[in-house]
């Protein structure tokens, strides 16, 4: 049923539309002889814009039609025929407007364009320049400068005036072009060709703009309020502590603090530039600005013949010419002097606050009358007064183009740029005189500024009409606006879509709320432009040059504002309209006076408005009525004017009478339209010069009619909401009273239902506000687009909410007491109750509770009318889905409220039955009665005889009393389990809790079902559930809840918030205790389990420890990380709360005395076993066995002054037989007492061979005393064998494979191994996979290649098959993801090893005689490591076993028969593991390895820059290479030049640049491929000078081999060699790549005996 868009090529048969049907009217006349024409169009009309004499149509598809007098084109089209604009047909227009004489459109994509009269620049620059006419659409483009780079503007709104035209950006701000003050920009140039930022409103959110004749209005959003004090000291007795946000109380009055100083008042003109204070000196005319061009405007009437343009100013007007352009100067000025002066000199006495300008080209009399002379020597040319083709003719030639007024009072700058020819009329004394409004002199304006201050100084203005102002120093009020910007352009706001969301009209950045995308309420009307008839709204009848507040309406929720030619309209949010400005033809509606401030229009009851619009002496308002159907209402003239009357208006005209006549029939109040109801549903409506227009739809289906059946019942709601608020809630609010009354509990109540109140009425007003705007387009609008299905858990969040805080207050019997307190306040208006709730009788409790509870009836409305919206469109349709389900879910919560509704007045009456002290310390607001056991329907298993037990159920706890106590059990730690029935015939209920479990039994099975039923429902609805109960005894086993421990035990007193299965502690949750203790973590069977995290107060150093780790049985169990007040981390394993196992222990920033580190193993919380010690302060490093603490077994210490010692300790000290070795090679072998303290037999060798051997006592640090032999060994004396096995490093070192065993022991726990091989297998893969599945879960800090490396990890590998070559790379590439990530075992173990190896070996322990130690201990951790692999993967051999290659094709094996009989594959623990331990620990160990070599690397280093400055050929030669290996051409980019014998280092490049790779490397296999590779490479660069057959042998490669070595200059070249050579596989070391290794090795001795090449 919904009208579907048409293209704009559609050119079908015209058949009449269903929608936008377009009805138009003359505006004069009774009303019930009006008749209005139906305009038959082929497409349904979108939109309708009228200006004065013409009119736009928007129609479906995007085209624009234009009818009426197109002066622009001589044209006069009848509506009933409009004219195509052709030149839009390819673009989509979504928005068109109209102006006096001049028409714009806007396109989807924001695009402007423009056509009409453009005499003053109201069309802007276009392509064709500054014309007169423009005849067809042209673009305007709306460029933001401030921009950088500068940046076109979108475009989704356009207002326009006779003059100017204003353009609301996408993000809402103003844009204007034209002439005149109503542009309300800041210049001096007129007319702007070009659109302009209306600066005064930078930063500001505009919604909605309009514009009249000469001024114009804006619909400002409000500015957040600013709290200046604290709140606190605004709460005094009797007063909301939210009254900020419940209620405005009283319209605002005009504030003198808003009155604009640019507001002031010219009662005759002279010609010239425009007056800005705020950016130019007055000191006169500026000829270089560029006047508008001069063109006649005719107007065409229905008869053919023109009539010339309204008449211009009043009487002494005198036109001159000068170039071509034409000025007119004004003799009689008048700033705030009464109209009896009629000198029209001003006052001669200087203003407050402006200094006379000493450099004005007019400073005194004479200049200016030597103007006058010469302006009035010009001709005069005399013409009668306009026809009768207008009708408005008092207010629009009177006050509009002249300063004849309804009031005493002028208007300033009447007219800018209006005439475009001088319209002759007739002055007072019969001479004629030329009329003009051209602009106002700048010279004229500071003169006529400073006349004004004059009378303001001496008496207070007459001319204004405010009267909220009477009687206020006129000085006070020239203030500007605070807080208001007057330049620049702030920081913009995000803004907010508060309008209509037209087709291309863009919706704004929403604010981040629950109800963003809703029109905002919070609003402000901003006026400026002339005010000659008061139609800015600030109570006088000054112009403004900028735009300025309208205080009065602040507050009032105006969501649309209407501007006619000399009136303004405001429509709020309350379906009220304000009116203000031109009254003569009863446009206001009213006739209330001052007409110079907005008056509210007085509505028969019953009627509601919700859209308007203003013609040129007329309005129009649409409204709801009695019916869903909308009524139309008229304000204005009812009759033409007879030929009598015209011709005594006319006469009125040309006398010298300042007040024009009034319209003699005109509407005092809005009148109804009868024939509107024939017009079907009216969707919107359109005014214009004396012309109406209105859009109505057909009600197809019944689509129509529900929805204006859902905005009206909307908008009657708000306005029933807006009514209890102001007529019910303030004054109870505000009374002071209301607290003594209510009492402390139920005042808090109170206050929390008004706040709830207001959001709901905030809700439904800007709900009821969208649905108008919906309205508005109706045609163009998506139903699904409704506010009810857009915002839906909005509206079910606010309806909980206001239903929840009525329901608590009647629940604690706030309503009985604010019944009796509503006596005292409303007092006599008792009628007021009988309004708000005409449905129930009054006197009682149930009046409020019913007009409280009368909001959830709008629920029912909802769901009511999206069914009857869902039954238009076919079921399968998207917005037949998107209706009922939102029936559906409107329904479920009216049903949902209205059963809480009932549940408090349940409680209510319960409550009010059982009161007393008992009952009273239960009474909560959010609590409600669901059954209780008063008839003993329900009692405790074995209770006593005499026991009396009453069992309460609540909606949140259980309550037993017994007498006088009671104990309450929250449902939800509460789990309720049917007992079978037995042979006792018992029928119980087993409850259980988390502290105690007891068993009910009722009475008979059907109270047993009964309160089964409901204990479920309640427990269900308190977890949050649906409430129905639907399995008995199993809800909610499992569930997260808070609770607080009371019973003794470890978790006395302490709440818990988390997890709970079955009554015990079971999942993630938090535990806090009162001593500050706090636990986040796993708990299982009512412990801590798992891993968690606590904090526990230290007391003393008053700064908690932390724990992070493992926990079991309520325990810290497992590898955690320890934060102890002190500073001190620890770093490990625990047992049973105990540090035991593996850990490092660091001691942190507060340890003063010394900071160390320690890592190794713990045993009850004390250091036992192998362990390295780091005292950072004292320089040391001890590697050895620890016993309770204490250091003891062997153990090597390092210094970093470089002295070595291992030995033994016992109890803290070296004690026994030791090897002290310094940095000098001086050995000690002797006993020590202490540590470096030598006491008893010893032997001392010196670094250059000297022994001295005897009795040795005191600190080696401080000095020896000996007693012994010295000897000196001859050169020719073979070594001592037993000497030098005394001073062997080593003999006193924990052996390798004894070392770091408490990392492998923890390893084998994580595998679930008790002890090293002993477990199952199955069980080990299954801890895997449980332990990448949790860290996968729960680690949220995991980058993406974490996550896809724990995702590969999930999978297990084959493990159980045995291992063949094609399996043997799955496993290698397995090992290598888990050696990734430390959440794999195998990951933690390598992480730790790598860990333990640096503490070792970095720092004080890089010594160089560490370096056998650290070989054989990265050869132990690969044994360790691979029995682990082992374990996992048994298919894998012992190491250095075989893996057999799978049986090949018999083919192949015939043909590889000769060759060798099977293929094996070889696998050693460092051919499988080196890969994935040695590149981590490689810093440490190839450190060790230079400083060991660091002798001989020296002497190789320097041998090797030495011979490396020899050429190439000389190098060659001095090796011994033959010249047959010498290469003659070498390639440089791919060209071949000649080897000369200076050429250097152009021999053998690429197998140099090969074996420079060897130090990128780590692991000696891809160090042995570098060196074959390199072999290769010289092979390859050999082969042109060999034969094709050539074998090398060792006398031609060694040498040649040795030129590559030299050249490739390697740094640490005998660190790399002693490195493969102690890592290297054993059964690689007798192949071709240990011959080549070995080759490697010679040519390093080669060079440093270079004496001997």
């Amino acid at each position: 049923m919904e009208n579907r868009e048409e293209s704009p090529a559609d050119e079908q048969a015209p058949t009449p539309p269903e929608r936008g049907l377009l009805h138009t009217w003359q505006s004069a006349g009774p009303p019930a002889q009006l008749c209005p024409g139906r305009v038959l169009l082929a497409r349904p009309v979108l939109q309708v814009a009228l200006g004065e004499h013409h009119g736009l149509l928007l129609t479906q598809g995007g085209q624009v039609y234009s009818f009426g007098e197109l002066s622009w084109r001589d044209l006069s089209v009848p509506v009933s025929a409009p004219l195509l604009e052709a030149s839009l047909m390819e673009r989509v227009v979504v928005r068109v407007a109209a102006g006096g004489f001049h028409c714009g459109a806007l396109s989807e994509q924001g695009n402007v364009y423009m056509w009409g009269e453009n005499t003053a620049g109201q069309c802007g620059l276009t392509e064709r320049d500054t014309v007169t006419n423009i005849t067809e659409p042209c673009p305007v483009t709306v460029v933001d400068s401030e921009a950088v780079p500068p940046a076109g503007v979108r475009v989704v709104d356009l207002a326009l005036g006779r003059e100017h035209s204003l353009a609301l950006s996408a993000q809402n701000e103003l844009w204007a072009w034209g002439s005149g003050c109503q542009l309300g920009l800041v210049t001096s140039t007129f007319p702007v060709w070009r659109p302009k930022k209306v600066e005064h409103l930078a930063g500001r959110h505009v919604i909605q703009v309009a514009c009249g004749a000469y001024h114009s209005l804006a619909v400002v959003r409000s500015l957040p309020a600013q709290k200046t004090q604290n709140p606190s000291e605004k709460r005094e007795w009797g007063q909301s502590p939210h009254y900020s946000v419940t209620e405005r109380e009283e319209q605002l009055a005009v504030d003198a603090g808003h009155y604009c100083p640019l507001g002031v008042e010219l009662s005759e003109f002279m010609t010239g530039e425009i007056f800005q204070p705020s950016l130019m000196p007055l000191d006169g005319l500026h000829p270089q600005s560029s006047p508008r061009r001069r063109g006649p405007r005719r107007r065409l009437h229905p008869g053919g013949r023109s009539a010339g343009s309204s008449p211009g100013s009043a009487t002494g007007s005198c036109p001159y010419s000068e170039d071509g352009k034409s000025y007119t100067k004004q003799t009689n000025l008048a700033f705030g002097h009464p109209l009896s002066e009629t000198d029209g000199s001003p006052k001669s006495h200087r203003p407050l606050g402006w200094r006379a300008n000493k450099n004005s080209a007019f400073s005194d009399g004479t200049e200016i009358n030597n103007l006058l002379q010469k302006l009035s020597s010009q001709p005069l040319e005399i013409h009668q007064s306009t026809g009768p083709g207008d009708t408005d003719s008092l207010s629009s030639y009177t006050s509009d183009d002249s300063c004849v007024s309804s009031t005493p009072s002028t208007d300033l700058l009447t007219s800018s740029y209006k005439e475009d020819s001088p319209i002759k009329g007739q002055s007072n004394n019969g001479v004629a005189v030329a009329y003009s409004s051209s602009p106002v002199c700048l010279e004229e304006v500071r003169l006529c500024l400073e006349a004004e201050k004059q009378a303001l100084q001496g008496q207070k203005s007459t001319s204004l009409t405010n009267i909220n102002q009477k009687g206020t120093p006129a000085a006070s009020r020239r203030r500007s606006l605070p807080g208001t910007p007057t330049r620049g352009s702030p920081q913009r706001r995000r803004p907010c879509a508060c309008r209509p969301s037209s087709a291309g009209r863009t919706q704004a950045a929403a604010p981040e709320e629950a109800g963003a995308g809703l029109p905002s309420l919070e609003t402000e009307v901003w006026s400026w432009g002339r005010g000659s008839e008061g139609q800015l709204g600030h109570g006088d009848q000054l112009a403004r040059l900028q735009p300025l507040c309208i205080k009065p309406l602040t507050g009032e929720e105006v969501i649309k504002v209407a501007a006619g030619s000399h009136h303004s309209l405001a429509l709020t949010a309350h379906c009220q309209v304000y009116s203000w400005g031109s009254n003569m033809c009863g446009q206001l509606g009213h006739v209330n006076s001052p007409v110079t401030v907005p008056q509210q229009i007085k509505l028969s009851d019953g009627l509601r408005v919700w859209d308007l619009s203003a013609g040129q002496s007329h309005s129009l308002l649409l409204a709801d009525g009695d019916c869903v159907q909308p009524v139309l209402l008229y304000c204005g003239q009812q009759q033409e004017q007879t030929s009598a009357q015209s011709e005594k208006s006319q006469q009125g005209q040309r006398s010298c009478q300042r007040s024009p006549n009034r319209a003699e029939s005109y509407t005092v109040r809005p009148s109804l339209l009868p024939f509107c109801m024939e017009m079907g549903y009216i969707s919107s409506v359109c005014s214009g010069g004396q012309r109406c227009a209105v859009l109505a739809d057909q009600n197809i289906m019944g689509f129509i009619s529900a929805i204006h059946e859902l905005a009206s019942r909307e908008r009657h709601f708000y306005c029933w909401l807006s009514s209890a608020k102001k007529l019910l809630l303030t004054p109870l609010r505000n009374k002071e009273s209301v607290c003594p009354s209510l009492g402390e509990p139920c005042t808090h109540l109170f206050f929390s239902l008004c706040e709830s109140f207001v959001r709901l009425s905030v809700l439904i007003g800007r709900h009821s506000t969208s649905l108008s705007y919906f309205l508005l387009e109706v045609q163009s609008s998506d139903v699904t687009a409704l506010p009810l299905l857009t915002h839906t858990e909005h509206f079910m969040d606010i309806y909980k909410e206001y239903c929840s805080s009525v329901g608590n207050f009647e629940v604690m019997g706030g309503f009985r007491s604010l019944h009796k307190l509503s006596l005292e306040c409303l007092g006599s208006q008792q009628t007021v109750l009988a309004q708000l709730c005409a449905d129930q009788s009054l006197g009682g409790d149930v009046d409020l509770v019913s007009v409280f509870y009368r909001p959830l009836q709008q629920l029912h409305q909802y769901s009511r009318v999206m069914l009857k919206l869902a039954a238009c469109f076919d079921v399968l349709t998207t917005e037949y889905q998107f209706l009922h389900q939102g029936c559906n879910q409107f329904d479920t919560l009216s049903l949902s409220l209205l059963r809480k509704k009932k549940e408090a007045e349940t409680t209510f009456l319960f409550w009010k039955s059982h009161s007393g002290k008992t009952t009273e310390v239960l009474r909560l607001p959010q609590r409600r009665v669901v059954c209780e056991s008063s008839n003993r329907s329900l009692t405790l298993q074995n209770a006593g005889r005499f026991s009396n037990h009453w069992f309460i159920l609540f909606n949140d706890t259980l309550v037993h009393t017994q007498f006088s106590t009671h104990h309450i059990y929250p449902l939800s730690c509460l789990w309720v389990k049917p007992v079978t029935e037995d042979s006792s015939g018992h029928y119980a209920i087993k409850i259980t809790c988390p502290e105690e479990s007891f068993t009910l039994v009722a009475s008979t099975p059907q109270e047993k079902n009964k309160w089964l039923r409901s204990l479920n429902q309640a427990v269900d609805q308190m977890l949050g559930g649906a409430g129905q109960g639907l399995s008995p005894g199993l809800t909610a086993m499992s569930r997260t809840a808070p609770y607080t421990f009371t019973g003794e035990g470890c978790f006395k007193d302490a709440q818990y918030t988390g997890a709970w299965l079955a009554g015990r502690l079971h999942g993630r949750g938090t535990m806090k205790w009162p001593d500050g203790r706090t636990y986040r973590g796993n708990f299982k069977k009512g412990q801590e389990e798992g891993y968690g995290e606590c904090l526990i107060p230290n007391k003393v150093l008053n700064k908690p420890d932390s724990y992070q780790g493992q926990w079991r049985d309520g325990k810290i169990h497992g590898f955690g990380k320890y934060k102890y007040a002190s500073g001190e981390v620890y770093e490990g394993c625990f047992c049973d709360g105990q540090r035991h196992g593996y850990g490092m222990l660091s001691s942190g920033k507060l340890a003063k005395n010394s900071s160390s580190v320690f890592i190794g193993q713990w045993v009850h919380d004390g250091k036992s076993g192998y362990g390295v010690y780091d005292d950072m302060t004292r320089g040391e490093k001890y590697m050895g066995l620890w016993l309770d603490e204490q250091r003891h077994g062997n153990a090597v210490v390092v210094t970093q002054c470089g002295v070595y010692y291992e030995g033994t300790f016992k109890d803290n000290k070296m004690c026994g037989p030791g090897l002290l070795v310094s940095d000098d090679d001086t050995a000690l072998h002797g006993e020590f007492s202490d540590d470096w303290i030598v006491n008893g037999k010893g032997v001392l060798s010196l670094a250059n061979g000297d022994c001295l051997e005897g009795q040795f006592s005191g600190e080696w640090t401080s000095g020896l005393k000996v007693v012994g032999t010295y000897t000196k060994p001859p050169p020719e004396e073979p070594e001592n064998k037993e000497r030098s096995s005394l001073l062997k490093v080593g003999q006193y070192v924990v052996p390798a494979a004894q070392r770091w065993l408490c990392v492998f022991d923890e390893c084998w726990s994580r595998l679930g191994c008790e002890a090293p091989g002993k477990g199952e297998r199955a069980t080990a893969w299954d801890n895997i996979a449980v332990t990448i599945t949790t860290a996968r879960r729960q680690s949220i800090d995991l980058t993406r290649s974490q996550s896809k490396v724990l995702e590969c990890l999930e999978f297990i590998p084959q493990h159980g098959d045995p291992v063949t070559t094609a399996n043997y790379d799955n496993i290698r590439r397995y090992l290598s993801k888990a050696c990734e990530t430390p959440h794999h075992p195998l990951g933690w173990l390598v992480e730790t090893l790598v860990t333990v190896y640096r503490m070792t070996y970095v720092g004080v322990g890089s010594n160089r005689r560490l370096l056998r130690q650290a070989v054989q201990e990265l050869l132990a951790f690969l044994t360790h490591f691979y029995s682990i692999v082992r374990f996992l993967f048994p298919g894998l051999p012992e190491d250095g076993g075989i893996i057999p290659d799978p049986p090949s094709s018999a083919s192949e094996g015939k043909h590889n028969s000769n060759i060798a009989e099977h293929v094996v594959m070889v696998v050693s623990c460092s051919s499988l593991l080196l890969p994935q331990l040695l590149p981590r620990l490689y810093p440490p160990l190839f450190t060790l390895y230079c400083l060991q070599e660091e002798q001989e690397e020296a002497l190789y280093w320097e041998r090797v820059l030495r011979l490396n400055k020899q050429p190439d050929q000389s190098l060659l030669s001095f090796l011994g290479v033959q010249e047959k290996f010498w290469p003659v051409w070498m390639s440089i980019l791919g060209d071949k030049k000649q080897i000369v014998s200076s050429s250097k280092d152009a021999c053998f490049v690429s197998a140099v640049e090969t074996l420079q790779l060897i130090s990128t490397t780590f692991t000696p296999s891809d160090k042995l491929l570098i060196i074959q590779r390199t072999f290769e490479e010289m092979t390859q660069e050999g082969k042109p000078m060999l034969d094709g057959n050539f074998l090398w042998c060792m006398d031609d490669l060694l040498p040649l081999f040795l030129y590559v070595v030299l050249r490739a200059r390697i740094k640490s070249l005998g660190a790399e060699v002693n490195l493969i050579e102690d890592l290297m596989d054993l059964n690689v070391q007798h192949g071709e790549m240990g011959l080549m290794f070995t080759t490697l090795k010679a040519c390093y001795m080669q060079i440093q005996q270079e004496s001997a090449i």
